[in-house]
């Protein structure tokens, strides 16, 4: 366990594409971290990602990878934090029971809601969902990686 304020949950679950890391992926890394000892954070993969706005202008999977960890190693210890390849939107708390909690934006709130049914049908107990605010910028726009690769066009 970390020094500071001991956590409230084990193991806490979230997950995106983190293209062009930015305030609002770190906001919700930091708010993870600082609940759970444990955060696995799944990295979509590049095949999930062809229906995505300005596609061409996604970071390729192994630099959203490196972009994570080294920001992750900036703030903490990078043990306490598993990366894993998302071949679905889903990813392993659908698989796995100890998991307690799941990160999410307001953007994919209904989608840790499907989680949850998903993990009562197969009897796992559903997870503490923690919904982070959109964070704005200067101009009181939400932060997007969308668009940030719409400026890049």
């Amino acid at each position: 366990m970390s020094k500071g304020v001991p956590k409230i949950l084990n193991k806490i679950g979230m997950g995106g594409t983190f293209d062009h890391l930015h305030d609002g992926h770190k906001s919700l890394i930091m708010i993870a971290l600082s609940l759970s000892e444990k955060v696995v954070i799944g990295l979509t993969s590049d095949k999930l990602l062809t229906k995505k706005k300005f596609r061409s202008k996604i970071e390729n999977y192994q630099k959203r990878l490196e972009c994570l960890k080294s920001y992750i190693s900036e703030t903490t210890d990078l043990s306490r934090v598993e990366i894993i390849k998302l071949e679905d939107p889903y990813g392993p708390p659908i698989h796995e029971a100890e998991y307690e909690g799941i990160i999410v934006s307001q953007e994919t709130y209904e989608g840790a809601l499907k989680i949850n049914q998903i993990r009562e049908e197969k009897g796992y107990k559903p997870l503490i969902i923690v919904v982070i605010p959109l964070i704005l910028d200067n101009n009181k726009k939400k932060i997007s990686s969308t668009s940030i690769r719409a400026a890049l066009q």
